[in-house]
């Protein structure tokens, strides 16, 4: 069965097939060829795998982000990350990140967060003289934070599909996220010095003070979710809806930008992008279940003990196949398919699966920005209204970056772990 599944599925995705069809149809092709099953558990399995009260996160996540767009949110918090580094050379390209941060605190969602930060920063970047080409990189490398920074929808994903805490998860996600950005914000510095970029970037900013002042309502809705995770007043899948009643709030009653008209356009992007995010959930459910029936998790970690013989090198080869399977497959469905097969493997190396998670999903998040597949990088490119190969040479340099932060995040946990220990105890 094995073989049957795993080559089906490659041919389906050489061919173009959509990603959830591919896993269904290989899933289907599988569960013929061993013979014993019946068709129905096709319908069982993947109803079971979407029948998840912590999956009700997501849809609301993406409500929020969406009522955070089209309610001024996203723009105070440009204006407000502008008045704090905007007025250096360089500043409004460390403004895009830190915006990017502040936003990926209430979206859970990359895609998302380019699109909203993106329509802002990209031609605000073009009119202060940044070419186009690297403006559009900041952009998509920044956005990466949508996965890091909780809330996260594929730590989420993450901790559903191997019985992870995904309120450790979170919180685990600070430290790796604040290092790329961190890391991001040094390397546009260095570029923008070296380029002689960026001199004009203290302009149209507004004070720090005034900024502030028109942010608090808006900073109340990352406070909101945030502050209540970590105290413990409500769950992650909670705080999803304590995020939508909050943006709402913000967005209608404070800055008085978002209408009742504009609600039915919200809810339609909502649908249509949970729709695809669920049906790969329910696809990868059912693929999941007959790889662990058929054992393959139990060889694939015999071989890796027989290959590699320490913690360091098989972290090392799970990044490759990371870095390798991101650019070619979509971050959800890899999770999905991959991280319950290979979480085990990392535990018998004496891996966390905490600080496993956030290896996966930062791994996962370069192939957000590399093609042939990357979501960012395609959502830049069409904010920026730019083809996919002007971008490319530019965004060498944020990939090698983010690789970087990567390495340092897998080989020391305690950036990742510090914090978990810090809220939750040992």
């Amino acid at each position: 069965m094995n073989t049957a599944l795993g080559l089906s599925l490659a041919i389906l995705f050489l061919m173009g097939v959509p990603i959830a069809v591919a896993i269904g149809l290989a899933s289907v092709v599988g569960i013929e060829t061993q013979g014993r099953l019946p068709l129905l558990l096709v319908a069982q399995r993947m109803f079971t795998g979407i029948d998840s009260f912590p999956l009700m996160a997501i849809p609301l996540f993406i409500l929020a982000g969406n009522l955070m767009s089209a309610g001024g949110i996203s723009y105070r918090l440009v204006e407000l990350a502008k008045s704090m580094v905007g007025g250096i050379q360089g500043g409004l390209a460390c403004s895009c990140v830190l915006t990017c941060m502040m936003f990926a605190s209430v979206s859970g969602s990359s895609v998302a967060t380019t699109f909203a930060i993106g329509a802002i920063l990209i031609p605000a970047m073009v009119k202060h003289g940044y070419p186009k080409p690297m403006a559009a990189s900041i952009q998509a490398s920044s956005a990466e934070l949508g996965v890091l920074i909780p809330p996260s929808i594929p730590l989420i994903l993450y901790g559903v599909s191997t019985d992870t805490s995904i309120g450790q998860l979170f919180v685990a996600g600070i430290g790796p996220g604040i290092l790329v950005a961190t890391s991001l914000m040094i390397l546009v510095l260095v570029l923008c010095r070296i380029r002689g970029i960026g001199m004009r970037d203290g302009e149209d900013r507004s004070s720090f003070a005034r900024a502030s002042l028109n942010a608090v309502p808006a900073l109340l809705v990352p406070f909101v979710i945030l502050g209540g995770i970590y105290s413990g007043i409500f769950t992650p899948t909670e705080a999803s809806a304590a995020a939508v009643a909050a943006a709402l709030i913000v967005g209608m009653g404070i800055y008085r930008e978002l209408k009742f008209s504009m609600l039915p356009d919200i809810l339609k992007q909502t649908v249509i992008a949970t729709s695809a995010i669920m049906i790969i959930i329910a696809a990868a459910s059912l693929f999941s279940f007959l790889i662990t029936r058929s054992g393959l998790p139990n060889e694939i970690a015999a071989w890796f003990k027989d290959v590699f013989e320490s913690r360091v090198a098989f972290l090392l080869a799970v990044n490759i196949l990371l870095l390798i399977v991101g650019m070619f497959i979509e971050t959800s469905a890899a999770i999905l398919v991959l991280a319950p097969i290979l979480t085990p493997i990392a535990i018998a190396y004496g891996v966390d699966p905490v600080h496993f998670g956030l290896i996966i999903v930062v791994n996962l998040a370069l192939g957000m920005i590399t093609p042939p597949l990357g979501v960012n990088l395609f959502a830049a490119c069409a904010v920026a209204k730019l083809s996919v190969d002007k971008i490319i040479p530019h965004l060498l340099w944020f990939v090698l970056t983010v690789f970087g932060a990567l390495m340092i995040i897998t080989y020391v946990p305690a950036i990742t772990l510090w914090p978990v220990e810090l809220v939750f105890g040992n």
